[in-house]
């Protein structure tokens, strides 16, 4: 293993920021427009917006650091809820990613079985997810690990809009 999990503390939030510019940039690359990238790395994906995040009581921050130095390699967020299909009690996982140079080493796993933890500890009854429709390794991970498809949703990159899928796995 040559990276460790950790709740996500207030001085995170510049290598929060950084790794989740990174993974939407290597993930979305080539696929979506790259103005819209920007923007939404710009406007969503800032230390402000993790600070928030990290602050809010409601919300599990876990960061992925690499053993050698901490560098981050991959983070994900687990909340209550907010999408349209959600019912009370649903926990969301609102974010899991990896840099690529560390698929397929078990951190993407790691990272779920950490928000599935998570969201039971909470009292969740459901995790919901949204999840890109032309994201297919996405897609593939999560139906792997034992979502549904339950719905969808729309959301916003930059200018454009996508009608996504949600998924959602029964606690």
């Amino acid at each position: 293993m040559a990276w460790r999990l950790r709740a996500a503390g207030a001085g995170d939030a510049d290598a929060l920021s950084l790794v989740a510019t990174a993974t939407f940039l290597e993930t979305y690359a080539g696929i979506l427009d790259g103005a819209d990238i920007v923007a939404h790395c710009r406007d969503r994906l800032t230390a402000a917006a993790f600070t928030a995040l990290i602050a809010d009581p409601m919300t599990r921050v876990t960061l992925a650091g690499h053993d050698i130095g901490g560098a981050p390699v991959g983070y994900m967020v687990v909340t209550p809820s907010r999408l349209p299909i959600a019912r009370d009690g649903d926990t969301e996982l609102r974010r899991l990613y990896a840099l690529a140079s560390f698929h397929g080493g078990g951190l993407g796993p790691a990272l779920m079985a950490r928000a599935v933890a998570e969201a039971r500890a909470d009292g969740g009854a459901r995790l919901l997810l949204g999840v890109y429709h032309g994201n297919a390794r996405a897609r593939r991970f999560y139906e792997r690990s034992g979502f549904t498809i339950v719905g969808e949703r729309p959301f916003r990159v930059g200018a454009a809009v996508y009608r996504d899928p949600v998924y959602a796995l029964t606690l």
